[in-house]
């Protein structure tokens, strides 16, 4: 496995000049569109055999790799106590995450951002862009092609468990820090940086 989570975690390439669509030589007009990415998240999270059998490390995120619909890729993840994933998008694929065990915080960013960008480039944000939501048990969101967020487990002592769902299969991931108003592009993570 891989330190790094799949769709949530860091291999420094610019990304393409092309939309991730031609990237991956996929049309996302081909495969699942978000509703039906947030309702694969949600069975998913509610197969409580399927959750049982994600091995939970105190120490550190865990995850497997699931059969998405109509070829999307798709992941059960373990978020111990305090963990997150920092700000990251999904290098242009849309997709849908669901909460199956405990409660993970979402900050996101109702604003577009350029997909693309040296690695060091700094973006400023509006103050009204930041969005926050608290996903419990059975709750679940889907998201575009431009969504920038973070997912964090803040519970003291919880575990939490959630599936994602994204197409087209990511890319590409681009990782951020933030400062403030200041989002910094630190890291382009590939594919096989986490399969």
């Amino acid at each position: 496995m891989s330190p790094f989570p799949p769709p949530v975690a860091p291999a420094g390439v610019p990304a393409p000049a092309f939309p991730a669509s031609e990237a991956t030589g996929h049309h996302p007009t081909d495969g699942p569109g978000q509703a039906e990415l947030l309702a694969f998240v949600r069975r998913a999270a509610a197969d409580t055999s399927l959750v049982a059998g994600l091995p939970l490390d105190p120490g550190g995120r865990t995850w497997l790799r699931l059969d998405g619909p109509g070829g999307s890729e798709a992941w059960l993840i373990g978020w111990p106590s305090g963990t997150g994933t920092g700000w990251h998008d999904h290098g242009g694929s849309y997709g849908a995450f669901a909460t199956a065990a405990g409660s993970l915080r979402e900050d996101a960013l109702a604003h577009r951002l350029p997909a693309g960008g040296e690695l060091g480039t700094t973006l400023r944000i509006p103050e009204e862009a930041d969005r926050a939501r608290q996903l419990g048990p059975d709750q679940g969101r889907a998201f575009g092609p431009h969504h920038v967020h973070q997912v964090l487990n803040t519970a003291t002592h919880d575990h939490a468990v959630s599936v994602h769902a994204y197409y087209p299969p990511l890319p590409l991931m681009r990782r951020y820090s933030r400062s403030g108003q200041a989002l910094r592009l630190e890291h382009i993570e590939r594919p096989e940086d986490w399969q």
